[in-house]
């Protein structure tokens, strides 16, 4: 494979050798599901989709395992907050991360563990770091040791000396340092009976038991926000190790969605639900904006940049109509140099957009045999990015007879004006240009003939 990914670990660019060949195995931290998810909380979802449509493009079968974090000190503060049980404020919310994921086209995983499935697995998992000497129980809690392992700090760079976990401070702690295992039983939360007492799980504990169980104990990669660096996959990474596990060999974390240089976060008050902007653009128009900065860069929303990714989607989704029905066939290889190198989406659609104007070109001059071929690189294209027109995924979701239809009615047009335009019939011109522009189409010129497509509304 000539796979290439950052892995945050080692902060350099790697060859991916997957652990088995043949196969990959991936862990993607998932929703934390104490409210309705905004676009920030979406992102990862499409970045690490793509990650596993071009896994399997290259070839690989991939284990998937993206999990729901359903017990949490936020969940539990939310629930009270609205006197509502903590399991069926879980659940909801849970729900509506689902259906986030499907409108975005965000294919399920292949398992979806839940943290309060898992105890049984998370005990287990504390009894053997605590007998490998790196944890210990006091009052009811059980506190991991960083001090214990030398290679502490190596994903997220932080030092001993300066460390702060960001927890409250629980009962029987011998050092500040110590992170919550295990959380004893509080009045009025739920708990689980533990051979240290009754209890609920902390946070940390949730990944590093749920990704070992379906993916072994060493497997290929760890998946997540930037924000989960520290302390959560530190302390992940720390746990397992402390178990005796090599764990992920490679760790990929995606940038933030942000608002005037700010993370999105309910407590800026910039949260954007997934709902809310589905009223200004469809669910694929969202999914291809998401996907299409770098998936390690922030991604600075705005709504004309939403507005201008949009556009962006549907001079691809006309050209595909124009052409008609094709099948995928290949992708090209500036595609694939660019997703190679640590799934460059930027370049990998400046490709497709590439393909795009030469299709058009083929169309104008009347050569459609190049037109369909290249209709099927850009849907192979399109496909591993998870945003084909023409896939059973958006399908129903176009208009695809009507859009066909537009499509004679406005080439038709468009080739009464370029005749008026070789004949300097300007006033022809210009009134076919009106009579399109009072239509809600907007007509450029470019080096390779007119095309067209939807205006936005204002």
């Amino acid at each position: 494979m000539n796979l290439r990914l950052f892995d945050t670990n080692t902060r350099t660019l790697r060859d991916f050798i997957p652990l088995k060949e043949g196969h990959a195995s991936v862990y993607l931290c998932g929703a934390t599901v104490q409210t309705i998810p905004h676009i920030g909380h979406v992102r990862s979802g499409v970045a690490f989709d793509i990650l596993r449509n071009w896994l399997e493009a290259k070839g690989l079968d991939v284990a998937f395992v993206r999990n729901v974090t359903d017990i949490d000190d936020k969940i539990i503060a939310k629930a009270a907050e609205h006197g509502r049980p903590w399991w069926e404020w879980a659940a909801t919310h849970e729900r509506e991360f689902q259906w986030a994921y499907q409108q975005l086209g965000v294919r399920p995983p292949s398992v979806e563990p839940r943290a309060t499935g898992h105890v049984t697995q998370m005990v287990e998992y504390i009894q053997r770091i605590i007998d490998n000497g790196h944890g210990y129980a006091a009052d009811g809690n059980v506190y991991f040791q960083p001090t214990t392992l030398p290679d502490y700090g190596q994903l997220s760079g932080q030092k001993l000396d300066e460390l702060d976990q960001g927890e409250s401070a629980g009962t029987g702690k011998r050092d500040p340092r110590d992170f919550t295992m295990w959380k004893a039983a509080k009045p009025g939360e739920p708990s689980w009976p533990t051979p240290w007492g009754p209890g609920r799980p902390g946070w940390h504990i949730e990944c590093s038991a749920m990704a070992t169980t379906y993916l072994g104990g060493e497997f290929d990669i760890h998946c997540g926000g930037l924000d989960l660096q520290f302390p959560h996959h530190e302390n992940e990474i720390a746990q397992a190790h402390g178990a005796g596990d090599g764990f992920a060999r490679y760790w990929l974390h995606n940038g933030w969605v942000t608002m005037a240089g700010e993370k999105m976060s309910k407590s800026l008050g910039n949260v954007l639900s997934v709902p809310n902007v589905l009223t200004m653009v469809r669910p694929v128009e969202l999914r291809y904006y998401l996907g299409s900065a770098h998936y390690r860069s922030m991604l600075e929303y705005s709504e004309a940049s939403l507005k201008e990714a949009a556009a962006g989607y549907r001079r691809v989704e006309a050209f595909l109509h124009r052409v008609g029905a094709v099948e995928p066939t290949t992708w090209t290889q500036e595609f694939e140099k660019a997703l190679d190198d640590d799934l460059g989406v930027p370049a990998a659609l400046a490709e497709v957009h590439t393909a795009v104007r030469a299709g058009n070109s083929a169309l104008a001059a009347g050569d459609t045999e190049t037109a369909r071929a290249i209709a099927g690189q850009v849907r192979a294209m399109m496909a591993v990015l998870g945003v084909d027109p023409l896939s059973d995924t958006w399908r129903e979701a176009t208009p695809t007879k009507a859009i066909d239809a537009l499509n004679v009615l406005v080439g038709a047009e468009l080739e009464r004006r370029t005749t008026a335009r070789a004949q300097r019939d300007w006033a022809t011109a210009d009134e076919v240009r009106d009579r399109l522009a009072a239509a809600g189409i907007e007509v450029v010129d470019t080096p390779n003939g007119p095309e067209w497509s939807l205006k936005e509304e204002d």
